[in-house]
């Protein structure tokens, strides 16, 4: 049962068909993924592809995804099809830039942050913040499976964000909202009250303004939400623009697009509706920031057309190392101007170590880049990280391939047949993608997939492979 105060509101709400609406709500949602193209490159022709999403496919059902190891391989990510319509705006409105900074503000589960890191390729940096330190950890997982190394995690309040002052050309604002779009779920339904929409508005306008300061001027806000209220929606992107003097930003839409473009006030937002698209309820506007001249007190050079430049410090936390790099070469393609060694541990930083130290100094960060290995009685142990990234030389190591059930069995942490195996480390692999690394020594095999990552589903005859 949907709550009747939300019932009775979308009937007033301009640009809602609210019997399509009430009664799409009551069916279930389609399930979709987006396919990792830099782990898996072959042609999909067996699913329905996202309309607004090249990578995107619609399944016929919703499998069991902790049964497929390309899940856990990184492959493909689920992520809601509504959702992912913030890449094509993206796309749209950074066309012919390079070298963005981007923050994604709320960054968990990782979603929308393993969308931005593809979509911003090795000259782009991605900052993925989460508040919810738990929340973190499953970001930094997700982050991590996908592989492209060139995000850093961070666990900071938005209020922080003013530490880094005009920093960012795009900030990604996916805000906690009153979750009317995920009302097929009961929970949802059930967490949902007028009074807790109306702190959900409150705490919106706050995450924004208290990370307005870090988007430079000419940046782009890209802010979202999975409801339908419009005080957390059109009304909310309105209020940003009349207390900044933000442009509003318009993307196009395909003729015949289901997504229904929201007028509000000289604002343009986009509408997801259940019933006239396969996925939950969705909405998404953006603002350009005011351009301005300010040298941030002669801290900062700015870039042309960009963020600005940072200086390396003699205060630096971190500096490139040379012997971390002659190490790490024949392992891994990476920026010399990134690896670094701390403590034994050697690392790809996903940016310049100068860039890098500069967002460790002021936020809260978890996860630097890629952890390459660390050095035990002079040999390098190579991570799990180092097997997930798309930058890993494949070749450095004898592969050795998994059955699906030798690759279940390896990610609920039991040790694959050592006579099955050469002696040595090697790179298990399902379908050609890699899970992790094994040692075997003869007598036993070391699984080195990540003890915190350990699958507990039991054995199963269901089969999880799709694609």
């Amino acid at each position: 049962m949907l709550p009747p105060e939300f019932t009775e509101r979308i009937r007033t709400q301009h640009f809602i068909d609210a019997d399509g609406l009430t009664d799409a709500l009551g069916r279930s949602a389609v399930t979709s993924v987006r396919v990792n193209r830099l782990k898996w490159p072959h042609r999909i022709t067996a699913y329905e592809q996202v309309e607004w999403e090249p990578d995107g496919y619609y399944l016929p059902g919703r499998p069991l995804f902790t049964a497929d190891p390309l899940f856990h391989a990184g492959v493909y990510y689920p992520q809601e099809s509504s959702s992912m319509f913030m890449g094509e705006m993206f796309r749209q409105l950074t066309a012919g830039m390079s070298a963005l900074r981007v923050l994604d503000l709320c960054g968990a589960p990782g979603g929308k942050s393993t969308h931005l890191a593809q979509l911003l390729g090795d000259d782009g940096l991605l900052v993925a913040n989460e508040v919810i330190r738990s929340r973190a950890s499953v970001l930094a997982e997700n982050v991590t499976k996908w592989g492209t190394g060139n995000v850093i995690v961070t666990v900071a309040d938005p209020s922080r964000l003013a530490l880094l002052p005009g920093f960012f050309d795009v900030i990604v604002a996916d805000v906690p909202c009153s979750g009317e779009g995920m009302f097929r779920n009961s929970a949802a339904v059930a967490e949902w009250s007028p009074e807790n929409a109306r702190l959900c508005s409150e705490r919106q306008r706050r995450i924004v303004m208290d990370s307005w300061p870090a988007l430079r001027p000419g940046g782009v806000l890209i802010y979202s939400t999975c409801t339908f209220n419009p005080a957390e929606n059109e009304e909310n992107i309105s209020w940003v623009r009349d207390n900044t003097g933000a442009v509003p930003l318009t993307v196009d839409l395909p003729p015949g697009s289901p997504v229904v473009k929201i007028h509000y006030r000289g604002v343009e937002g986009y509408g997801f509706h259940p019933g006239r698209v396969k996925g939950d309820g969705f909405f998404i506007s953006a603002l350009r920031k005011p351009e301005a001249a300010d040298d941030h007190e002669g801290r900062m050079l700015h870039r042309a057309g960009g963020a600005p430049e940072i200086r390396i410090s003699r205060s630096a936390t971190v500096r490139p190392s040379s012997r971390a790099f002659d190490l790490s070469e024949p392992l891994a393609s990476f920026d010399r101007s990134r690896v670094v060694m701390q403590e034994g541990r050697i690392i790809a930083l996903a940016a310049e170590a100068g860039l890098y130290s500069y967002i460790e100094k002021n936020l809260p960060v978890i996860k630097s880049g890629t952890m390459i290995g660390e050095m035990k009685h002079g040999v390098l142990i190579p991570a799990h990280d180092l097997a997930m990234s798309v930058r890993a030389r494949e070749e450095a190591w004898p592969g050795h391939a998994l059955t699906l059930k030798e690759s279940l069995r390896y990610l609920r942490l039991e040790p694959p047949d050592a006579s099955l195996m050469i002696t040595g480390r090697i790179l298990v692999k399902y379908r050609g993608v890699p899970l992790g690394f094994a040692n075997n020594l003869g007598n036993r095999v070391n699984n080195g997939y990540p003890r915190a990552w350990r699958i507990m589903m039991a054995s199963t005859d269901e089969h999880g492979e799709i694609l």
